[in-house]
């Protein structure tokens, strides 16, 4: 089984807003096993709305479109909608009890644009909205199901989820769709394909392997199409047990993680605590340490010594070794790192110190440079 998903809004399409409800839409489908094949953005127009469902792929079986159910005269997917199935608007007495109920909790009375919600096409199966005052439309023509919702987050997320989900799960045996993803480091795009190109030469056809770079990182998503859920599941996990014999102590993490949860897990489990000792960096690294919950348990803080000054005073960096190295230099980043270690009274301390740019940079240190070092126990560590 497989489905369409059209954004339609000119604020997507000038880059003002971010469509949202196309990635939750396509993730809640995916946990049905329903393949998503394609995703439209399209504008705020009765042309636009025609031709992309005319240009449906024959194969698709559902369609969601986002957008454009608002009470403001831009908002046009609803009359769209009543001309391209047929019909007349009809009054709904169910949606506008809805209004009423949300306006009454806001202690509002509605006006005469929110009335207009509640006239739907006679052709579709009403969906209430209780976060909105649009409600979702549910169109069927020649077996194919269109849902309408609106172009709010939030309400798109509550009508998919707690109304057309449970629908879909209700009426249809979905085909079988899994995916697993490993998060690789250390190893670009290029060197990951050429690692694994006879592993994924041998790979069935039901099975495709997509490689997703990012900075720092290789998200590897391995995914199975079969007559079940339980079957793509068991054939993806026995072909990513080779994947990762191959790549071994490359892959830090699975799914969703990030490398900050996977840190942060990592020094949870051990019991082991860590400082920062920030200069290029600008305290990111601490942002994003401190943005796991729980972190307070491993993380003990850090300094962000961005001048000479502050590497001597707050680390003990000796000023020596800042004349002679240069605050961007092995050395230097071993003391930041070994000083805030001895400050906090951690098990670990690291230590940032490179040339951001866009100036300061020399032939011997151009833009870019940056050493990392990594204070623990038994030794330090620089790269």
């Amino acid at each position: 089984m497989q489905a369409e998903i059209i954004a339609i809004g000119d604020e997507i399409l000038i880059g003002q807003t971010i469509d949202t409800n196309s990635s939750f839409i396509a993730t809640q489908l995916n946990l049905l096993g329903i393949k998503v094949e394609q995703k439209r953005v399209i504008a705020d127009s009765d042309t636009a709305i025609r031709l992309a469902l005319d240009g449906l792929h024959p194969k698709t079986s559902m369609v969601f479109m986002t957008g454009g159910l608002g009470p403001t005269k831009d908002d046009i997917t609803k009359k769209t909608l009543l001309d391209y199935f047929g019909g007349e608007m009809v009054f709904n007495e169910a949606v506008y009890e809805n209004v009423l109920s949300l306006f009454k909790s806001f202690n509002r009375e509605p006006k005469e644009v929110h009335r207009q919600q509640a006239y739907v096409p006679s052709s579709c199966k009403v969906i209430i909205n209780e976060v909105g005052t649009a409600p979702g439309m549910h169109f069927e023509k020649e077996g194919r199901h269109y849902f309408s919702s609106p172009g709010v987050p939030y309400e798109t997320e509550h009508l998919v989820k707690d109304k057309i989900v449970p629908w879909i799960i209700e009426h249809f045996e979905a085909g079988g769709l899994f995916h697993k993803t490993v998060l690789v480091q250390g190893r670009g795009e290029s060197d990951l394909a050429e690692m694994l190109s006879e592993w994924e030469s041998a790979l069935a056809p039901n099975l495709k392997l997509a490689y997703l770079p990012s900075p720092g990182l290789v998200r590897l998503r391995l995914t199975g199409f079969a007559e079940s859920n339980a079957k793509a599941k068991e054939e993806v996990e026995e072909q990513m047990r080779g994947l990762e014999s191959i790549l071994g102590p490359l892959i830090f993490g699975k799914n969703a993680q990030s490398l900050e949860e996977v840190v942060g897990i990592s020094l949870k489990n051990s019991g082991l605590t860590l400082a920062l000792a920030e200069s290029c960096t600008g305290g990111y690294i601490g942002h994003l340490i401190t943005s796991i919950a729980g972190s307070s348990e491993y993380f003990m803080g850090g300094v962000m010594s961005y001048s000479n000054e502050a590497k001597s005073d707050f680390l003990g960096v000796n000023k020596k070794s800042l004349e002679n190295f240069g605050a961007v230099s092995e050395q230097v980043a071993i003391e930041m790192a070994q000083g805030i270690r001895d400050r906090m009274k951690t098990d670990f301390g690291v230590a940032t110190t490179g040339i951001a740019g866009p100036g300061g940079g020399s032939d011997s240190k151009p833009v870019g440079t940056v050493w990392i070092a990594i204070a623990g126990p038994r030794k330090t560590t620089t790269r």
